[in-house]
């Protein structure tokens, strides 16, 4: 029987250690009390396999260390899976959340991350090699996260959405994918 429980937290730990951890954003932030300003620290971290499961998550602490703690445990609580198709999207999306949009864009093969800050780290996190992005509104790193999050919740499987629209994968797939398979 205690054989049995530490395998499966053994388990528990390697399924976890298949996860890369990024830290986003750390911020001290401020509440106004009756003697002054109480501070603390927030921090964002997205953990990721490269292959498709993304989670975020923001911890709120003292002290740093405890709030990093509080946010990676968060953001492994909170996996999602992105349909990617090979090494970009299967098509456009847009991600809003507050006063941050988030356009993403498939690219072709070679292309590369064309993203910066919290977005570039969400992609990279995801497996998505090759794409093109755009942030527009706010630039709160926060909220530019969430809105990527968004758009990647968005997004769908090039066969689910051609068995709904009635066509075929092939026609569904980006212009150079189309390309290769006529050549």
């Amino acid at each position: 029987m205690a054989e049995k429980k530490f395998t499966e937290k053994q388990q528990q730990f390697e399924t976890q250690d298949a996860f890369e951890e990024r830290v986003i954003e750390i911020a001290r932030v401020a509440k106004v009390v009756k003697g002054g300003r109480r501070f603390r620290f927030r921090v964002t971290v997205v953990v990721g396999d490269k292959k498709g499961t993304i989670g975020m998550g923001v911890g709120k602490a003292n002290a740093v260390p405890d709030a990093m703690r509080k946010a990676s445990e968060r953001a492994r609580k909170d996996l999602r899976l992105v349909n990617v198709s090979g090494t970009t999207i299967p098509h456009e999306s847009l991600g809003k959340i507050a006063g941050a949009k988030v356009f993403l864009k498939p690219a072709s093969a070679g292309t590369g991350v064309i993203a910066a800050g919290g977005v570039r780290a969400v992609l990279e996190l995801a497996g998505v090699r090759d794409i093109l992005t755009k942030s527009m509104g706010s630039a709160n790193v926060l909220n530019v996260v969430m809105a990527t999050f968004g758009a990647l919740d968005g997004l769908r499987s090039p066969a689910l959405e051609a068995a709904r629209r009635g066509k075929r994968v092939e026609d569904l797939m980006p212009f150079w994918e189309r390309r290769k398979q006529h050549a």
